[in-house]
């Protein structure tokens, strides 16, 4: 659980980035937080926004919404969608999200695609980023695209206009060990799939294992009670 103010624990992570990247031998910078918002009320986000922070992470639909009308003073806040997203909600997150990280098969990017064409994003400059989640240990608990069905689903999200292919998340079981061998298996699928030139972003690694991210790759880390404390 996170000690103090939003602003304290937004750099005390911060700072656990710097060192997991001087440590793998990487620029900080190469190293994107989203700071995880998920429950939490508007004002706590507004804290860490007031503290240097610009991009947060929601799990819901609903939530993502309300809180974009909340902020929308906020003007360059970039909010991510991170969690599993069902068909019939495309429609809110197309609208406002910055960058969706969790594509897992055809039909939602069918769906997500369309959605974000008829909210003008088509335009190459205004396309929906997208990141495909992977399921690389097999949980049956976990969503997320198999390796063996990673080709088609990336071949669908470069089909469509209004989307732009980014690179690949996946939630790591909660074993540090088993932690690892899953970044490093995400990592192992971008350079089978394209490598970086294709798939530049690596979306993995959480409050408790975000040392382990960093050295296997991640360039974007989702971290929430770290920052904002338990939920």
């Amino acid at each position: 659980m996170s000690d103090g103010t939003v602003a304290e624990g937004l750099a005390r992570v911060q700072d656990r980035i710097l060192r997991a990247a001087s440590a793998a031998s990487r620029d900080p910078a190469s190293v994107r937080l989203v700071a995880v918002s998920k429950t939490k009320p508007a004002s706590a986000v507004r804290e860490a926004y007031d503290a240097g922070q610009r991009d947060f992470g929601e799990n819901y639909a609903q939530e993502l919404v309300q809180k974009a009308e909340e902020l929308a003073d906020l003007v360059d806040l970039r909010w991510h969608f991170i969690g599993h997203l069902q068909t019939n909600k495309a429609r809110f997150v197309a609208r406002v999200a910055h960058m969706v990280h969790t594509i897992d098969g055809p039909a939602l990017v069918r769906e997500l695609g369309k959605r974000a064409a008829k909210d003008g994003r088509g335009d190459v400059l205004e396309r929906l980023p997208v990141l495909v989640e992977v399921n690389v240990g097999g949980e049956p608990q976990k969503h997320g695209a198999t390796a063996a069905a990673l080709g088609s689903v990336l071949a669908a999200v470069e089909a469509e206009p209004a989307l732009v292919l980014r690179g690949l998340m996946t939630m790591p079981p909660n074993d540090l060990e088993a932690a690892r061998r899953a970044f490093e298996a995400l990592s192992s699928l971008r350079t089978l799939h394209g490598g970086p030139a294709r798939l530049p972003e690596l979306s993995m690694g959480m409050s408790d294992d975000l040392e382990i991210a960093v050295a296997a790759g991640a360039t974007l880390v989702r971290v929430g009670t770290a920052i904002f404390g338990s939920r």
